[in-house]
């Protein structure tokens, strides 16, 4: 499946956050840039490197005026267990059926330990103020993903 085009619309979605609120993309249309990040599974050696950036970049990200929203196909108590064990300051949206991240592109085959399944691609998507897709993280790694990010929204936003 394909990313969705940068400078169209980002696709809309509403999904449970780890406290079962429902959060969509739309709540933050107009004010703030959404860093939209789909990751394959809570408490996992990448993922939390990953989580980790993000949450000690609370602030970097906040002056960018940006939000971030971390998308897993995790039901909603793991997602509260992650962000309690890693005090993580940012919000987790459950994607289970991983409708969203079929939208989105970040769900598709993958390789592990010589093994092929369908799962989360590792992959970010930077919607502006506007709604629009801006960019596609595709390439990156995890130990550097918030710095990448933030790079690129000082060079380009």
């Amino acid at each position: 499946m394909a990313f969705p085009k940068i400078g169209n619309m980002a696709p809309a979605f509403s999904l449970p956050d780890q406290d079962g609120n429902k959060v969509s993309l739309k709540d933050f249309k107009g004010n703030k840039n959404v860093l939209v990040y789909f990751y394959p599974k809570a408490n996992t050696p990448g993922c939390t490197v990953q989580a980790c950036g993000i949450r000690d970049s609370k602030a970097a990200f906040a002056k960018s005026k940006t939000v971030v929203l971390g998308v897993s196909p995790d039901p909603v108590k793991r997602l509260q267990s992650f962000i309690e064990k890693q005090d993580l300051n940012f919000t987790l949206l459950s994607d289970e059926d991983h409708a969203v991240a079929d939208k989105y592109g970040a769900w598709g085959p993958k390789k592990f330990m010589g093994r092929e399944f369908d799962g989360i691609l590792r992959t970010s998507f930077l919607v502006g103020k506007d709604g629009r897709l801006k960019h596609v993280f595709d390439k990156f790694k995890t130990k550097s993903h918030d710095s990448d990010v933030l790079a690129w929204i000082k060079e380009n936003l």
